[in-house]
C-alpha cells in the first residue's frame, strides 16, 4: 500500500542522505515533544564553533536562554518578527560578552566557512506539542539542532491531493497553531512527488516558488520531484542561503506589508544561486 511515509517522505529523506545529511527518526532524538531545539546538539555546536564558549562550556546556557526567549516571544511579537529576530542569530550577527575583559565576540550557531563542521540531521514524523495540542510534521531538517526546514509530503496516488494540500497544512494550520516551531525556520516545502514548492513563514501559498535544478532558472513551472537531490539540500547551498539572507528594511505600517529577507532585491540572486530557485515572500509585521 502506498502511503506518504513510504513513498514521497522516504524519497525526500533518501535525497537528503545522499547529500550528506544524517538520518535520525524523530522519536530517537534527545528532546521532549515541547522542545523546538534539540538542545544537546545545539550545545555541542556552540562549544565546537566558538572558542570562547569552548573555554567555558557553561556559557552555552546564556546563549540558549536568549534563543528560547525569542521562541517564547512569538506569542506577543508574532511569527514574522520572531523569525527575523532569530535569523540574526543564525547569520552570526549577534555577540555576547565572552571575550577578554567582557569584550563582545560574535556567536556562531552555524559554520558558513566550513560547512563540514555543522551537524546536519534529517528526521521524519517530528512531534511538537503545546499543552494538549499535538502536531506531527512529516520531514524536519536540523542544522546543529536547529529546525530550519519543515516539509510536508502527500501521497502521489490520489489525484485530488497535490502539493497545495501540504502547503496549506503548513501555512494555515502549523504556522498558526504552533508558531514557535517556525521561529527558526528558513523555509518550508510541500510535495506530492510530482511538484515541489517552497516558501518562508507566512508566505501566501499562491506565490510559493518551484524548486529548479538550473541555477539561473526563474520561478516558473512546478519544479522537479527530485529537487532536493539536484543540489538544493547540499550543505554548502543551505548554509549560503542562510548566510546571505539580509534583514528586511523597516517600512512604515501605512505602506502596506513589508518584504521579508528572501524577497529583497539585493538577495534574490544569492538565494537563487544557493538554493536553486527564486521566490518572493511577503511578511506582514
Amino acid at each position: 500500500m502506498f502511503t506518504e511515509s513510504n513513498t514521497v517522505e522516504q524519497m525526500v529523506i533518501d535525497a537528503c542522505v545522499s547529500l550528506g545529511w544524517r538520518y535520525v527518526p524523530a522519536p530517537s532524538l534527545p528532546r521532549q515533544p515541547s522542545d523546538v531545539f534539540v538542545e544537546s546538539l545545539l550545545r555541542e555546536a556552540l562549544i565546537r564553533l566558538n572558542p570562547e564558549i569552548g573555554a567555558q562550556p557553561d556559557r552555552t546556557d546564556e546563549v540558549i536562554y536568549k534563543l528560547r526567549a525569542i521562541v517564547l516571544s512569538v506569542q506577543n511579537d508574532g511569527l514574522v518578527c520572531s523569525n527575523e529576530a532569530l535569523a540574526g542569530w543564525l547569520q552570526g550577527d549577534k555577540t555576547m560578552p565572552f571575550g577578554p575583559g567582557g569584550e563582545h565576540t560574535p556567536v556562531r550557531l552555524i559554520d558558513f566557512e566550513n560547512p563540514a563542521n555543522n551537524d546536519l540531521v534529517v528526521c521524519n514524523q517530528w512531534t511538537y506539542q503545546v499543552g494538549q495540542l499535538e502536531k506531527r510534521l512529516d520531514v524536519v531538517l536540523l542544522v546543529n539542532g536547529l529546525p530550519i526546514v519543515v516539509g510536508e509530503a502527500k501521497t502521489p496516488v490520489r489525484p485530488a491531493v497535490t502539493w497545495v494540500d501540504g502547503a496549506a497544512q503548513i501555512h494555515d494550520d502549523y504556522e498558526q497553531s504552533v508558531p514557535a516551531m517556525f521561529v527558526p525556520n528558513v523555509f518550508s516545502f510541500a510535495t506530492e512527488g510530482k511538484a515541489f514548492r517552497y516558501g518562508s513563514v507566512r508566505m501566501p501559498i499562491d506565490i510559493w516558488g518551484p524548486w529548479r535544478s538550473e541555477p539561473n532558472a526563474l520561478a516558473s513551472g512546478d519544479g522537479q520531484p527530485n529537487a532536493l537531490a539536484s543540489g538544493g539540500g547540499e550543505p554548502n547551498a543551505l548554509a549560503s542561503g542562510i548566510a546571505r539572507l539580509a534583514p528586511a528594511e523597516p517600512r512604515p505600517t501605512t505602506a502596506g506589508p513589508r518584504l521579508a529577507p528572501a524577497a529583497q532585491e539585493g538577495t534574490l540572486d544569492a538565494v537563487r544561486k544557493s538554493i536553486e530557485s527564486m521566490f518572493r515572500v511577503i511578511r506582514p509585521c
